[in-house]
């Protein structure tokens, strides 16, 4: 059994040499000779020889006839190191989005997952363009059949593309606060609304709880705001992203919140 100091060196071991996560990474698509790793990584002979010496010797790599093979513990070890790199990545080419935000609402999963959405987008208000990510997000809800959504506040427009989304005899589900439940209820035309609720094409679920975040996920595009450290909603900055893996990410999310409430 690994103990967390053991762990812990092994970790820095791996992640203190760009060399050695070179060679792991390519022996991880199949096993090589040295000649090979050199033509791959673009690494001088001698350095791949070397650093291939202790990593056999801390027992990552086996070497059998002329080629390298990468053991099985040593996959789990590179695939995690790489999982908190990307991590790190992300979080730092998205600083000012989330750094000095609260995120206590982002369930244990969605940050262990967090790599889901590197292929997002940061929407940004400018001096010429303040309701840029509003706008962003409207532009979807127009064109999209289904939605699901927090809504920490309600903006004027939201009921009027709610409504046209029912219309359209899409779904929609939505989670806000229950001060705000009658609000958007009502201003939504009731020949439309009450089918739709009957149907279970409108799902609202109103919270006492506070909310902290704002998510939409519209078809194949999910959206998340976050709150200041000073409770303010931070209406500037939007993360937003189309791929597969963001949506399942915004939905899961989506789903773990709604059932708390």
């Amino acid at each position: 059994m690994i103990d967390s100091y053991d762990l812990n060196n092994e970790i820095q071991f791996l992640a203190k040499s760009e060399i050695r996560l070179k060679i792991i990474g390519e022996l991880e698509k199949n096993p090589k000779t040295v000649k090979e790793l050199v033509n791959t990584t673009n690494i001088t002979y001698s350095s791949i020889s070397s650093n291939l010496v202790k990593l056999e010797e801390r027992n990552y790599v086996i070497k059998k006839k002329n080629k390298y093979h990468l053991k099985p513990l040593s996959k789990i070890y590179y695939r995690n190191l790489m999982d908190f790199k990307m991590s790190v990545d992300l979080i730092n080419s998205f600083d000012d989005f989330w750094g000095r935000h609260n995120i206590d609402q982002l369930t244990l999963d969605s940050i262990q997952n967090i790599n889901d959405l590197k292929d997002s987008e940061l929407i940004k208000t400018t001096p010429l363009d303040i309701y840029k990510t509003h706008n962003t997000i409207k532009e979807k809800m127009i064109t999209s059949k289904s939605l699901k959504a927090i809504f920490p506040y309600l903006h004027p427009e939201y009921p009027q593309l709610i409504e046209n989304i029912l219309k359209n005899n899409g779904k929609v589900e939505i989670v806000l606060p229950r001060n705000m439940f009658s609000k958007m209820i009502l201003e939504i035309n009731e020949d439309i609304r009450k089918p739709a609720t009957a149907k279970g094409d409108l799902k609202v679920y109103a919270t006492s709880k506070e909310l902290n975040l704002y998510l939409t996920l519209c078809d194949d595009t999910m959206s998340l705001g976050l709150f200041k450290n000073d409770g303010s909603f931070d209406q500037n900055r939007l993360l937003i992203s189309s791929s597969e893996k963001s949506q399942k990410w915004a939905n899961n999310l989506f789903t773990s919140i709604k059932e708390k409430m």
